[in-house]
């Protein structure tokens, strides 16, 4: 068997440069596509815990990861008029426990470490995204909206719960995609509340956001969540779900108008379901899929990213294990990412409308070995 070595990666968000970056160091030559002009701005803080950080140090970022994380000193919980209720200085509902080793950081900063880690032996295609593949014997080309078709050895898809290599290579979404009940929508705006190191929560019957200050506290990252069952296809356009988001967040007490005004002028707006991807396999041929795109825990795991790139490493690792067997390797990088993909899906839906427990986080976070 012809030994793989060009990769197609489809995704340049966290997963794709990590696994890019292990591909390149194993002899492998990887090109990443991704459909925005550059890297993506904007998003929620995202967690980084357990033997995820492990492969954020062999990549060589947890240091820089480590001097851009989020560093609150607690966190208030507000009923429905604006009245404290709870509050805490060991915890916060998006990072956990604040004295843990685990961190948080915006996704757009480690988004853009990850590029600059990379993009000096790695090749990137933006703006472009794929249209087709078709694999024969001896490769897969890839066509793309804008670019030539070219051939590779193997194709990634690391683009997401909406992944375009997964509905290329096994169909449409809505064979794998469960939707878990409501929406979540992102957004940054100016600190109007004066907000120092502290997140304020605010849940109202079916709907609710956390407010954190970032930016040395110069900006605020709203995170707002409502309960819904599936929006009909005309009301998942970005320009239908950003009219939802402000008439919901508009509907709520205490800041709401102000926070739906920010919703509604926000350039880096962002709303989507909170689903779970679940199949009964990664790969097909010579496609795999990476991270959300195979197996999305949502954001209400907080596990997301920890999956992609402990998943990246896995992955990468399989290739260059079986030499680029690419049936051998896919085999084996799914027999060991499975059992931690599902044991962090779990976390979504341990504790509806709440966290999950300490103790599953901890074995969660910790379930999967990088060597063996």
């Amino acid at each position: 068997m012809k030994t793989s070595k060009t990769v197609l990666i489809s995704g340049g968000g966290i997963a794709g440069p990590v696994l890019a970056h292990w591909l390149r160091r194993r002899g492998f030559e990887p090109t990443v596509v991704e459909r925005a002009p550059a890297p993506r701005a904007g998003g929620q803080a995202v967690d980084v815990r357990g033997v995820a950080l492990d492969v954020m140090a062999r990549t060589g970022l947890l240091d820089r990861a480590r001097a851009v994380r989020t560093r609150m000193r607690g966190m208030s919980v507000l009923d429905p008029h604006g009245n404290e209720v709870h509050r805490s200085t060991e915890a916060t509902f998006s990072s956990g426990r604040l004295d843990s080793e685990d961190i948080e950081v915006l996704r757009e900063d480690l988004v853009r470490m990850a590029y600059e880690h990379t993009r000096a032996d790695v090749e990137y295609v933006f703006g472009d995204g794929l249209t087709a593949l078709e694999e024969d014997e001896a490769g897969v080309r890839a066509d793309f909206a804008h670019g030539p078709s070219r051939r590779f050895d193997l194709v990634v898809g690391a683009d997401g719960l909406h992944s375009t290599v997964r509905r290329l290579a096994f169909g449409p979404e809505e064979r794998y995609a469960h939707h878990l009940g409501s929406y979540l929508s992102v957004f940054g705006t100016d600190n109007f509340l004066a907000l120092e190191d502290w997140q304020v929560w605010l849940r109202d019957g079916d709907a609710g956001f956390g407010i954190m200050p970032v930016r040395d506290n110069t900006e605020l990252r709203i995170a707002f969540g409502f309960e819904s069952a599936p929006l009909a296809p005309a009301s998942r356009t970005g320009d239908a779900l950003r009219r939802t988001v402000v008439a919901r967040l508009g509907a709520l007490g205490w800041e709401g108008a102000r926070l739906a005004e920010a919703a509604r002028e926000a350039p880096d707006f962002y709303c989507d379901a909170m689903a779970q991807i679940r199949m009964d396999g990664w790969s097909r041929g010579r496609v795999t899929l990476l991270g959300d795109a195979g197996y999305c825990p949502s954001p209400l795991s907080g596990q997301g990213t920890s999956l992609a790139l402990v998943g990246a490493y896995v992955l990468a690792e399989s290739l260059a294990l079986h030499d680029g067997d690419h049936l051998a390797a896919y085999a084996s990088y799914e027999e060991r990412m499975r059992p931690f993909a599902e044991l962090n899906q779990a976390l979504a839906t341990e504790n509806p409308g709440g966290p999950a427990s300490e103790e599953s986080v901890e074995r969660a976070k910790n379930a999967i070995r990088l060597d063996g």
